[in-house]
C-alpha cells in the first residue's frame, strides 16, 4: 500500500519566489506512481492550483490553514467557517486597536468561487501584500466597509506583533472557543499574520478528514513544514519533517530537520530518496 506524503507550501515546497522548480516538479510527478503526494497550505483552492499546475495530483488538498479539504477535481470534502454575525463581531472589536482584516469567503459550494475582501483602510504591510502577490486576482473584491460574510473562511490582519498580539488575546479573551486564533511571524515580511478561523479549522483537523478519505493511518503519514500552523499536523503523523528554514519551534517537533531549506528542494529531495521507485 503506497505511503502518503503531504507537505506545506510556501517556505516549505514552493521557493521563495512563490514557484515550484522544475526539479521538485520533476521529482513530484515521478514519484506521484509510488506514493500519494498532497499539499496543506493556508492559500486558497485557486491559488493552490495556480501553483501546482502541471503536477500530478491524487490525493485531496487541504487549504485556507484546514477551513477546507477538496480534491484536486473541486469535490468538497469538508468545510469549516465561520458565520456573518461572528465576522462582524469581531471586526468590531478590532477597531479599538486601529486594524482591519482581510476578509476571505466561499461564495459557490460547487464552483468554489471565492471572494477576497479588502477593507478601506490598509496598513504598509497590507499594501504591500495586495501590490506584490494580488494585484491582478479575480478574488478581490475592495470595499467601503469591510463586514462578516455568510461563509467565512478566514479573516486575516497583518501588522507589527506588538499590535496583534494584544488583539489576539484580547479576541481569544473575548469569543474563547467560538474561534480559532492564530499568530504567527511572516519571516520573509517581516511582520505578523493574526488569522481567525472555525474553532476546528486547522491542518491537523484536516488531516484527518483527509486520512479518513483514503483510508490511510496517521503512522504512515509523512508531513513537511516550516510554520506554527504546522505544528498539529506534525504531532498526528507517523514522521514529521521540518525544512532547513523552518521555525525552532517547529524544528522542536520534528522527527527529522532537513539540511536543505525550500530554496534547496528540500521536499523533493527528500522524496527522491525515500520513495521508492
Amino acid at each position: 500500500m503506497p505511503k502518503f506524503y503531504i507537505t506545506d507550501l510556501d517556505h516549505t515546497f514552493l521557493r521563495s519566489t512563490q514557484t515550484v522548480s522544475n526539479f521538485s516538479k520533476e521529482i513530484w510527478n515521478e514519484k506521484s506512481h509510488h506514493a500519494l503526494l498532497s499539499i496543506a497550505t493556508a492559500r486558497s483552492f485557486s491559488k493552490t492550483s495556480e501553483f501546482l499546475e502541471g503536477l500530478q495530483l491524487k490525493a485531496p488538498l487541504i487549504v485556507m490553514d484546514g477551513a477546507m479539504v477538496v480534491t484536486p477535481e473541486q469535490k468538497l470534502i469538508d468545510l469549516k467557517t465561520l458565520n456573518k454575525e461572528i465576522g462582524d463581531a469581531i471586526i468590531e472589536e478590532s477597531i479599538q486597536f486601529g486594524i482591519f482584516p482581510y476578509v476571505i469567503s466561499l461564495n459557490d459550494h460547487k464552483t468554489l468561487d471565492e471572494t477576497f475582501a479588502i477593507p478601506p483602510i490598509l496598513n504598509n504591510y497590507q499594501e504591500f501584500l495586495i501590490k506584490e502577490n494580488y494585484a491582478s486576482d479575480k478574488r478581490l473584491s475592495y470595499k467601503k466597509r469591510i463586514e462578516g460574510a455568510k461563509d467565512t473562511l478566514k479573516l486575516v490582519y497583518m501588522g507589527e506583533e506588538k499590535v496583534l498580539r494584544p488583539l489576539a488575546q484580547h479576541l481569544i479573551k473575548t469569543f474563547g472557543s467560538a474561534i480559532e486564533v492564530k499568530l504567527a511571524p511572516e519571516n520573509y515580511m517581516k511582520c505578523y499574520f493574526l488569522t481567525i478561523l472555525h474553532p476546528l479549522s486547522d491542518k491537523a483537523h484536516a488531516l484527518t478528514k483527509v486520512l479518513e478519505y483514503l483510508g490511510k493511518e496517521p503512522i504512515n503519514t509523512t508531513v513537511f513544514g516550516d510554520g506554527l500552523n504546522d505544528i498539529g499536523m506534525f504531532r498526528l503523523a507517523g514522521t514529521a519533517i521540518a525544512v532547513a528554514n523552518a521555525l525552532n519551534e517547529v524544528k522542536d517537533e520534528a522527527d527529522i530537520v532537513l539540511n536543505e531549506n525550500n530554496d534547496e528542494d528540500a521536499v523533493a529531495k527528500y522524496l527522491q530518496q525515500h520513495v521508492k521507485s
